[in-house]
């Protein structure tokens, strides 16, 4: 009977065990959707903050020329990527 109450207890052991990996999947697929809705909103909110520079919307070339002028400025000196990691209070736009 003590083998039974071991097998049995395994089996409970072994059942929340298949539960908890389940909970840990469905966790990290939740985590994923997340981080994913996040990267999304940044890239929509980057996008709007070139066309209100640029006061019209981006075209396909737009973004060509951006690449390039982005790939250059890194090709320079990392001028982007610096300019991007200094600290710098946010600036109101002026409308004119």
């Amino acid at each position: 009977m003590a083998a039974r109450n071991y097998d049995e207890r395994i089996a409970d052991l072994q059942k929340r065990q298949e539960q908890l990996k389940a909970q840990e999947k469905a966790l990290k697929k939740r985590q994923s959707a997340d981080e994913r809705k996040k990267r999304t909103k940044r890239l929509i909110e980057m996008g709007g903050i070139i066309e209100s520079v640029l006061e019209r919307p981006v075209t396909d070339d737009d973004k060509i020329r951006l690449l390039n002028f982005l790939n250059k400025q890194e090709a320079n000196g990392k001028y982007f990527t610096r300019a991007m990691n200094t600290e710098v209070a946010p600036t109101e736009r002026k409308e004119d």
